[in-house]
């Protein structure tokens, strides 16, 4: 097992590695910039380094920083938490020619799987179902003209080399196509320094569904079921669910093997999310797969009692998958993450946390870096906690979520609690009839007072 870790990342996560390092008994670093000096992975760590100014750039994205911050500590491995460099395959390289254990999957792994297009390419070549598209990033936009005549309209274009809907555009009209594709190319080549784009068919109201992988270096492959994440908001996420109300037992096991079968087929190392849209007639396609622990990994710890973070760094340190692939998920767990913004408005909300009164009582955990008196910076993602409730089956999990949020008091700041209290309440999302447009619907039924 490693002798100390390094934790390349902030907030709530790497808060999470601390408590997963302190039950395994491995000491840890904290790197954190000027902003993040009082935030509390700083004070839980057993060292820490400030390694530069707020701007992520120069502090969390800082390899040589990170590196130097590793060596004076004597830290043997590097955990990436999500966002910043836990997608950094160059990242990984550079880990490994210093000597330091990376607690993520292999750089070439990264590299393949990042690039949607390859990673679409390698899905369809591994048996698992994609969407009709191009196999290749499009060359023109006379390219993208003729593809998606092939394919059929509507289409969707997307950034080959990101995510988060940067570099994303639908398209319903033919003749919107070169505009948007275009566009689509300079949004990516602004965002991730690549400006290739490819193209597949578009579901209309498709649902996300997520299966969390893991791979060992011994050739084991698992996966831990299933998470639903249709409520998004431009492609970002709001809850997530686990398990799916929409899979039975059969659609469930085709999806988990598919998602096994392409880790094996790229030789897959430590957590992983393959990503899938199910249509309404229980077809599903692969999306992408993120090459990370999740932001709602939670809901998958809370129906399998599997500690996911330990998981990721004994198999980082060499030790053989002991979890069965395909747990039966035990009850129903969902998961709210709680923003720093105005829940009309969806505007940043940094600022003082003059009140934290975070809930409790059966079933609920928070993951958080916040507390009272804390400084939400400006710089960062605006998460400022995630609030899970489990129950021993979808109803009770609602309940207990709706109770927390109740419970759940900030002042200072504006967050997304009265959202989600929102959301909650509604009778499709209650029903469990939601896709990935639902809030587009939510903010209708809103809109005339019937949210």
């Amino acid at each position: 097992m490693f002798k100390k870790i390094l934790i390349a990342n902030r907030g709530e996560i790497a808060l999470r590695v601390i408590q997963a390092c302190r039950e395994l008994g491995i000491p840890t670093v904290a790197v954190y910039s000027t902003a993040d000096r009082d935030s509390l992975h700083v004070t839980y760590a057993d060292e820490e380094v400030c390694i530069g100014p707020p701007p992520s750039a120069q502090s969390y994205l800082n390899v040589s920083s990170l590196l130097s911050a590793a060596e004076i500590t004597g830290a043997d491995a590097i955990h990436p938490g999500y966002g910043f460099l836990s997608e950094n395959a160059h990242f990984a390289e550079v880990l490994r020619e210093c000597n330091l254990a990376w607690i993520g999957p292999p750089a070439e792994v990264i590299r393949r799987m990042g690039d949607k297009a390859k990673a679409r390419q390698t899905a369809a070549e591994a048996g698992v179902p994609v969407l009709p598209g191009s196999a290749e990033p499009l060359g023109s936009a006379e390219e993208a003209r003729e593809t998606a005549a092939r394919v059929g309209f509507p289409v969707i274009l997307k950034a080959a080399a990101g995510g988060g809907g940067r570099g994303m555009r639908i398209v319903r009209d033919p003749n919107d196509l070169i505009v948007q594709f275009e566009t689509a190319s300079a949004e990516a080549e602004k965002a991730f320094g690549d400006g290739a784009v490819y193209l597949e068919r578009y579901l209309e109201e498709p649902r996300h569904v997520e299966f969390q992988v893991f791979g060992d270096a011994h050739g084991n492959y698992i996966h831990l079921g299933e998470r639903e994440c249709s409520i998004q908001r431009r492609h970002q996420k709001l809850i997530e669910e686990a398990p799916s109300v929409a899979l039975d037992a059969a659609l469930r096991q085709r999806m988990g093997e598919a998602s096994v079968r392409l880790c094996a087929a790229v030789g897959y190392q430590n957590a992983g999310t393959i990503e899938f849209l199910l249509d309404s007639d229980g077809s599903f396609y692969f999306m992408e797969m993120n090459t990370r622990i999740q932001v709602e990994h939670p809901v998958t710890e809370m129906v399998t009692a599997v500690d996911l973070v330990k998981l990721q760094i004994a198999v980082a340190a060499g030790e053989r998958l002991t979890v069965p692939s395909g747990l039966s998920p035990r009850g129903h767990a969902i998961e709210c993450r709680i923003n720093a913004e105005d829940p009309v408005r969806f505007t940043p909300s940094p600022g003082k946390l003059t009140t934290f009164h975070l809930p409790g009582g059966p079933g609920i955990r928070v993951d958080t870096h916040g507390y009272e008196d804390y400084e939400i910076p400006p710089h960062y993602d605006s998460l400022v906690a995630k609030l899970i409730a489990h129950g021993r089956d979808r109803s009770e999990a609602l309940a207990r979520m709706q109770r927390a949020l109740d419970f759940f008091v900030v002042e200072g700041i504006k967050t997304s609690i009265p959202l989600h209290r929102e959301i909650l309440r509604d009778p499709l999302f209650r029903e469990g009839r939601i896709s990935t447009r639902f809030m587009e619907g939510f903010a209708a039924r809103r809109s005339r007072g019937g949210g």
